[in-house]
């Protein structure tokens, strides 16, 4: 399969929009699961009205924040297998072209969107992909023919 039949375009976006993802991931995760001296400098800055209450909205926090960076490394994972899809299988483009999609706009979640630019390059990998079509053969024939000028 030549290269003008695979969708270049769609897949670098999206290859380069799941690595900042996974990235924005590995960020978020640093504080998910950072280490107590993290976690201390935090809930020592919530003073004041909240008082007693800061060290149960640390750990409520943290309970629940784990979860949102698997999410996030979850939807990296999933929108890079996308971009690898849609350059493997052009024909099913428009199904993966979705997924990225959908995981891109998902990894605000737990990614931060990829620093933001993780999301913006899956959006437009994704978009990309949905109206990329292949080139035909009678397309590329029709394409290379030389025209004729003049009558008959």
């Amino acid at each position: 399969m030549s290269g003008e039949n695979r969708a270049v375009v769609p897949f670098v976006l999206s290859l380069f929009g799941g690595i900042f993802i996974i990235l924005g991931a590995v960020v978020a995760s640093i504080f998910a699961f950072g280490s107590p001296t993290i976690l201390g400098s935090m809930s020592s800055s919530m003073s004041g009205m909240m008082g007693g209450m800061s060290g149960m909205m640390i750990g409520l926090m943290m309970g629940v924040y784990p979860i949102f960076s698997i999410i996030g490394f979850a939807s990296g994972a999933l929108v890079i297998l996308g971009a690898v899809m849609i350059y493997n299988r052009p024909s099913e483009s428009q199904l993966w072209s979705a997924v990225i999609l959908v995981f891109s706009l998902l990894s605000i979640l737990g990614a931060m969107g990829g620093f933001l630019i993780g999301l913006l390059m899956g959006v437009l990998g994704g978009v990309f992909g949905l109206v990329w079509k292949p080139t035909t053969s009678a397309q590329v024939t029709d394409f290379h023919q030389p025209r004729q000028l003049g009558g008959s």
